[in-house]
């Protein structure tokens, strides 16, 4: 399958795997990128020694693209901005904000930017600083979220930019990815499908959650707080969502209450305090396989979908 995405990016498959804290590692980046995709690592919260031992072990394992994801939020954004200049990495993805003041620099420096947008204005804006590419993500997806769904922003974006668009948000089989091309998508981000990688590297708890997931297992919170959060329903989840609507409660003590919680899941399985992010799809995760795996049977539907789609014009 050869669209705008994979000529860019000079990928098999036009699939990116989305850049989430705490799971975006290096082994898992290399398993999606050695698929064909491209893999992501995330650089989180964390500092640029971090970022720097992943990319360095990322490299160790694939000789195919990768990217980065950098969350525009982080205490830490400007030394990691650097970092993936020296360090000479081919696509940043970002998210949590807007990346002009970087683009500056990672655009002139040969790195493809394909930044995460909630919305056509952010994406004009994306574009207009040289974007190679844009995500449209919808509020389906799991981790941080805008207002749109999928449905209603990708087709939205592709019409305001010229660059193209990955859509994300929802999509774990080849149903998904031949949607986002019939609305005009050239590919597709996904996160919750690959939380159930062989090589992903979060704990088995977090897994687990997700291959029980139903339809309706996922709640947001974090509204009050101007960055809604959307993950699978737990004891902390809950406690979240009612501290938000006690007026008693002030911001910072809900600030404070959430903290750190998605580590707590990623890597210590915390079931009762930790947040399992995770998009609305996550019950459409069946079971645990590796990544190159969940990529070939993703795009096989999809393939067969698309052959099959003349039987609705007869």
């Amino acid at each position: 399958m050869k669209t705008r995405i994979t000529e860019a990016f000079g990928i098999e498959y036009p699939i990116f795997q989305g850049g989430m804290a705490w799971v975006s590692e290096a082994k898992l980046a290399a398993a999606v990128s050695n698929a064909g995709g491209l893999g992501i690592i995330s650089a989180m919260n964390l500092d640029a020694d971090y970022l720097r031992g992943q990319i360095r072990a990322c490299r160790e394992a694939t000789d195919k693209p990768f990217g980065v994801n950098i969350m525009l939020m982080s205490p830490h954004v400007e030394e990691v901005a650097q970092l993936v200049m020296d360090e000479h990495v081919p696509v940043v993805t970002t998210g949590a904000g807007l990346p002009e003041k970087y683009m500056k620099q990672w655009v002139p420096a040969g790195i493809k930017v394909a930044p995460v947008v909630p919305s056509t204005a952010i994406a004009k804006r994306v574009a207009r600083a040289g974007a190679t590419a844009v995500i449209a993500e919808g509020c389906e997806s799991g981790g941080h979220i805008g207002e749109l769904t999928t449905m209603a922003l990708v087709p939205q974006v592709v019409d305001a930019v010229d660059i193209p668009v990955l859509a994300a948000g929802g999509i774990a089989d080849g149903r998904g990815i031949a949607a986002s091309l019939m609305l005009g998508a050239e590919g597709v981000q996904c996160g919750t499908r690959f939380l159930c990688a062989n090589e992903c590297q979060i704990h088995e708890n977090y897994k687990k959650k997700v291959l029980a997931a139903r339809d309706i297992d996922t709640q947001v919170t974090g509204r009050r707080l101007g960055h809604p959060v959307r993950g699978l329903k737990n004891p902390m989840m809950r406690a979240m969502h009612d501290m938000e609507y006690d007026s008693s409660k002030t911001n910072e003590e809900i600030e404070r209450y959430g903290a750190g919680a998605l580590r707590r899941a990623a890597i210590e399985g915390d079931l009762e305090t930790g947040t399992f992010m995770a998009g609305q799809i996550a019950a459409l995760v069946k079971k645990e396989q590796p990544a190159a795996e969940i990529i070939r049977e993703m795009f096989a539907e999809a393939e067969k979908l698309l052959a099959e789609a003349p039987k609705w014009l007869a």
